[in-house]
């Protein structure tokens, strides 16, 4: 199986929705409008010559700078068989993050779905239990957004002190042994 062979037959059953193909290190993306996402997927699944029958990953991403299209569901699938994997990226805006589930077709879906939804906010509509996975229920933000700092700039047990880290490098000149 070859990326061309994969988007040839994607083209012949999706002729609107695509909106970006290109192959990095060997994989073959595409970006597609989010109501193509679900359609696409089943159809990876389901077609015999393709068989993407294995949902390795779903993740979010957070692009503040793409007005209307902020945040990102990207999807890799795989066929275990030949060893063939596709991903698939959709965009949508952070005012209306919504995209369905696809826990109905992948099982795996479910728990990569409410990670998402907990770090970046995107609702997955039909989730059969959309509810935070990692963080406290009464977190009020998504923490992987990129309007939220790395670290909580009030915590103590971060403080570079701790970590023989210091603004002058002072633990590297002189090291202290058996401490």
């Amino acid at each position: 199986m070859t990326n061309e062979f994969v988007l040839e037959t994607i083209k012949e059953h999706f002729t609107e929705g695509l909106l970006h193909t290109e192959e990095s290190f060997g994989m073959l993306n595409i970006t597609v409008e989010k109501d193509l996402v679900l359609p696409l997927l089943h159809f990876l699944n389901k077609d015999e010559r393709l068989g993407f029958n294995f949902l390795t990953d779903l993740c979010g991403i957070h692009y503040p700078e793409n007005k209307g299209a902020e945040l990102g569901v990207i999807y890799h699938v795989h066929n275990m068989t030949l060893n063939h994997r596709v991903r698939i990226k959709a965009f949508l805006p952070i005012e209306n993050p919504s995209i369905k589930t696809a826990c109905n077709l992948y099982s795996a879906a479910n728990w990569m779905e409410r990670e998402t939804f907990d770090f970046y906010g995107v609702i997955f509509e039909g989730h059969p239990n959309l509810k935070r996975i990692l963080n406290m229920d009464e977190m009020t933000v998504h923490p992987m957004r990129k309007e939220f700092p790395l670290e909580d700039p009030f915590r103590t047990d971060k403080e570079d002190r701790f970590f023989g880290r210091t603004q002058n490098n002072e633990a590297l000149i002189n090291p202290v042994h058996g401490a």
